[in-house]
């Protein structure tokens, strides 16, 4: 064979292995066509199965979620919850897996106070379900829409001593409006809407959903109760004219008012409102904790905020008053009897619901409705008051105090100088979560803010442990503002476990602890009521390496220059972050021993 015939012969050959190959290729590319009709047909057919045989109770609950908005739901799987978790998978709604129910439900109520919207929690049966009760009872008190969903036995089980069972609807009834348990697959669109209309209407709060294991795998009737019940827009309610004229008589002949207000102003965004009431009637408001930034700070009339155990500016102000009026305040923000002892003052009631019932608490005229739309009518019908110089020349010692530690260099850093530079350092827009402690009396009455929202304190039920959690459900829904947490060593350390949660779910949050190895708050009264204390110190882990060991990053700071450079680079870090602060906590008794020398 010649070269020439050796050559087209290896052609032929390769030709006809490159034909055989195409022809592999493509009886492969069939087969697996074949495969993903087959898979496809199989997916059709137990769709259509599963339409013919309706919803499960579980697939139910999960598109009544969905039709409510919900856009996160936080909470650990059991077992008792299976088929809600196999229905939330197939859902748009985002699962939140935290490290600890309390956890879930701190989230909850983080996501309900800064939205309006009910924030969801789950956990499975037992422990569980009493792990949310603190988080529950927190957001309940305080005024956040939350959703509670329990798994639970089935209901062959419920009559007999049982693993892990316990009465949860008796147990959330106390603490929150709704418990209710759905013992009929057909009903899960109802409760579902009725634990939703409760949660979200004033005065907001948790209800709660238990939802037995059996129930949840029910089929429910196909046609109306396999679809959400539909959530209606509801109408403005506005308060009658005859309160309102009596209401502004009140104001036109007092001499000395003051404005009392709180977190339902606040929830119902009155702030403008507010803001133009106070300038162009001159008249002094005092806001609670939960009120912060209901007006601007620095505005004129601005007289911050009230609530300490101490009496103060505030307390001073308010005894001043001829005519208080109160704007969206719950009596469980500030009791009346700091503020009102012996029933002395004159109050107007000014809100989207009646008043509390309080032998101290007895408004003369009660506005009920719309409050920005009370507030503008109100004023409409009043003359500006004179310039209350003497409240103006308070605030302006009330300035002159908090301007004094601008350039306070000492160490351990004292808590006034550590908020001040805080809020040098944050912008207005952005948020500061306060944990429960000895700092939080602090923040109440150092950290002043711009706009309502942007310093969250839970003072109705007053709850150690929510700031890490709460500010991983700030940072969730405002991704681009700074969230930072200030929390005591004490309270840091009761939920820090959900940095693994801030750092799984992408969530850089910072928190600022003010360190002292103890109890602060509690060793506060204890030297205020007896001059000592006790049982109240403990020791700290290394928290810059506590920090590292969850692969965020910790800092330490070592002299009061430190911190504001501290707050610059946590915040330019892509992970959560701690600061470990050292604080001069001998400054809570100098402001006892201050305040009661000026004002007692």
């Amino acid at each position: 064979m010649s070269n020439g015939e050796q050559v087209r012969e290896e052609e032929k050959q390769q030709n006809q292995r490159e034909e055989q190959e195409q022809i592999q290729v493509k009886e492969q590319e069939q087969i697996q066509v074949k495969k993903q009709e087959q898979v496809q047909l199989k997916q059709e057919q137990l769709a259509s199965l599963h339409d013919q045989q309706g919803s499960t109770a579980a697939e139910v609950l999960v598109k009544c979620l969905e039709k409510e908005g919900v856009e996160y739901v936080f909470g650990i799987p059991g077992e008792e919850n299976l088929d809600m978790m196999n229905a939330l998978e197939k859902s748009n709604i985002r699962v939140i897996v935290v490290r600890h129910e309390q956890g879930a439900a701190f989230m909850a109520d983080m996501y309900g106070r800064l939205t309006g919207k009910a924030g969801v929690c789950f956990s499975t049966l037992g422990p569980g379900a009493t792990n949310l009760i603190t988080g529950t009872a927190d957001a309940n008190s305080d005024g956040a829409p939350l959703i509670a969903i329990t798994g639970q036995v089935g209901t062959e089980r419920m009559h007999l001593t049982s693993h892990q069972y316990l009465d949860l609807v008796e147990l959330f009834a106390p603490i929150t409006k709704r418990s209710k348990q759905i013992v009929n697959p057909d009903s899960v669109n109802e409760i579902m809407r009725i634990a939703f209309k409760y949660a979200e209407s004033e005065k907001p709060g948790a209800c709660h959903i238990d939802l037995p294991t059996n129930v949840a795998k029910m089929k429910v009737t196909p046609g109306l109760a396999e679809k959400p019940i539909h959530k209606p827009v509801c109408s403005k309610e506005y308060a009658s004219f005859s309160s309102i004229d009596q209401a502004a008589a009140m104001i036109y002949k007092a001499k000395h008012p003051v404005v009392l207000v709180g977190h339902s102003a606040v929830r119902n965004h009155a702030g403008e409102a507010l803001t133009s009431f106070a300038d162009e009637l001159k008249i002094p408001v005092v806001n609670t904790m939960m009120a912060k930034g209901i007006i601007p700070y620095n505005n004129k009339y601005s007289m911050w905020t009230v609530g300490i155990p101490q009496k103060d500016y505030q307390n001073k102000i308010l005894d001043m008053a001829d005519l208080v009026i109160a704007i969206g305040y719950d009596i469980v923000e500030f009791a009346p009897g700091k503020w009102n002892a012996g029933g002395k003052h004159k109050i107007i009631h000014i809100d989207q619901r009646s008043a509390h019932i309080n032998m101290l608490y007895q408004p003369e005229v009660q506005v009920v409705g719309d409050i920005s739309y009370s507030l503008q009518q109100i004023k409409f019908r009043c003359e500006e008051k004179e310039e209350p110089e003497e409240i103006l020349n308070l605030k302006k010692e009330m300035v002159k105090e908090y301007e004094s530690f601008a350039d306070d260099k000492s160490f351990p850093m004292k808590p006034q100088k550590i908020l001040y530079d805080v809020r040098k350092f944050m912008g207005e827009d952005d948020i500061v979560i306060s944990d429960v402690g000895a700092h939080k009396m602090w923040i109440a009455r150092e950290y002043n803010c711009y706009k309502p929202n942007t310093c969250i304190i839970s003072n109705g039920f007053a709850t150690m442990g929510i700031a890490v959690p709460g500010a991983v459900a700030a940072k969730l829904i405002n991704p681009e503002k700074k969230v930072l947490a200030i929390s005591g060593d004490g309270g840091f350390m009761m939920n820090s476990q959900e940095y693994e949660t801030a750092l799984r779910e992408g969530t850089p949050i910072v928190t600022l602890i003010f360190s002292d190895a103890s109890y602060g708050l509690i060793k506060w009264k204890q030297i205020d009521h007896f001059g000592k204390h006790c049982y109240v110190d403990f020791t700290n882990p290394d928290f810059v390496k506590y920090a590292e060991s969850m692969h965020a990053k910790g800092y330490r700071v070592e002299k009061a220059e430190d911190l504001i450079p501290i707050l610059e680079d946590a915040f330019r870090q892509k992970v959560p972050c701690i600061i470990d602060c050292p604080v001069d906590y001998s400054e809570n008794t100098k402001l006892s021993e201050y305040l009661q020398e000026k004002f007692e």
